[in-house]
């Protein structure tokens, strides 16, 4: 007899709302995703073909990044890059993956035995500030939109970035109005709470986050405070909880943020835990990381955002964005896309029903898909 989790991911395997893999190929493989060997196993990534079988992925929102400091040319250029990486992906595994259009392509995906594969941009500084650029990005298939990555955009506030006077701008709410119309999920996670509050108080489809976890369980700013998550019922969207540990685990938060600020002292640059200097600062900073051990997070911590969560919103409205290939770390036992029956066996032996468990997985997520593109058209 089938484990429950089993059974589920069976007819309603994993969703996922984050993976950064066409990132890593165009950083490291020349833009070429025959280079990479994802049908052999690639164990320098969290993701390859036997993984995602294993761990019960039937369709993927794949993050079409580029980092939010870019300049406008540059950063559109970038974005339809990486959708023609999404493409030549799909066409190098056609047995494997099937590009999805809409909710209807994703379900014939699973029905196939195939993976589901959407591009989703990860800020809006991929659009240059044009309602032209956000259709024709649309046109190509864009699923979604993170509407700011680490830094602002001069139309809406992030999570991460300088003190502003704004949550969304004039601008900015059209740009929300403009991805309802045309069947564009717009995606809360990395933004300011108040872009989460402008953003809800004018969309008229549900929004997703597509890798963000509970704020109530890990204080940071990246997270989402219960009083976005109520509104998530009235709205229909979903939280996809991710698995980061400095957003599911309060020590990493603060080591991370202590580590950040020992590099700052030293006078290294980087990001934390990727320092760069001289040999000396650079030996200090080694120095402190071992007199301070990296904490590390596990599975339970992502249980209890999901419980959280639930508790808060209701199953109807969570699902899953590991945020793979984009992350330096992750818990244990979770460490590449292989985890999420982990991660299902531990919520069925916390007493969630596999009603429970077929929402989370993708039944959400593919209703939000769904009502956003209902009626909808580009044009």
């Amino acid at each position: 007899m089938l484990d429950l989790h089993s059974e589920v991911l069976a007819t309603h395997p994993v969703f996922d709302g984050h993976n950064d893999l066409p990132w890593q190929i165009r950083k490291d493989y020349a833009s070429d995703p025959v280079q990479v060997g994802l049908d052999r196993g690639q164990a320098s990534l969290h993701t390859d073909i036997p993984r995602l079988r294993a761990g019960g992925v039937g369709a993927q929102f794949w993050s079409v990044f580029v980092p939010s400091r870019w300049e406008h040319p540059a950063a559109v250029t970038a974005t339809f890059e990486q959708i023609d990486i999404v493409r030549r992906m799909v066409l190098a595994h056609p047995e494997v993956f099937r590009w999805a259009a809409t909710a209807a392509d994703v379900r014939a995906a699973i029905a196939e035995g195939r993976i589901a594969s959407l591009p989703g941009a990860e800020g809006g500084q991929s659009i240059a500030s044009s309602l032209g650029v956000l259709r024709e990005l649309r046109r190509a298939g864009l699923a979604y939109m993170t509407l700011t990555h680490n830094d602002n955009t001069p139309w809406s506030a992030s999570a991460t970035g300088a003190p502003v006077d704004y949550g969304l701008t004039d601008f900015g709410r059209d740009v929300v109005r403009e991805m309802n119309r045309i069947g564009m999920l717009v995606d809360l996670s990395h933004v300011h709470e108040r872009t989460m509050h402008d953003a809800l108080d004018i969309a008229t489809e549900p929004v997703i986050f597509s890798h963000s976890s509970a704020r109530a369980v890990t204080d940071h700013p990246r997270n989402v405070p219960d009083t976005v998550l109520e509104r998530l019922r009235d709205n229909g969207g979903v939280l996809m909880v991710t698995f980061v540990p400095a957003f599911v685990r309060q020590e990493c938060t603060d080591h991370r943020a202590a580590a950040a600020a020992e590099q700052e002292r030293l006078g290294l640059s980087g990001a934390p835990y990727e320092p760069a200097g001289g040999d000396e600062a650079l030996a200090g900073y080694q120095r402190w990381l071992a007199a301070n051990p990296r904490p590390r997070a596990r599975v339970d911590d992502v249980v209890a955002h999901l419980e959280h969560a639930r508790e808060v919103v209701g199953p109807q409205h969570l699902g899953l964005g590991g945020d793979y290939d984009g992350v330096d770390e992750l818990p244990e036992g979770m460490g590449d896309v292989t985890a999420y029956p982990v991660l299902l066996r531990a919520l069925a032996e916390r007493g969630w029903s596999a009603a429970d468990l077929r929402a989370l997985t993708s039944g959400n997520v593919l209703r939000v898909l769904e009502e956003a593109q209902d009626g909808t058209s580009v044009d």
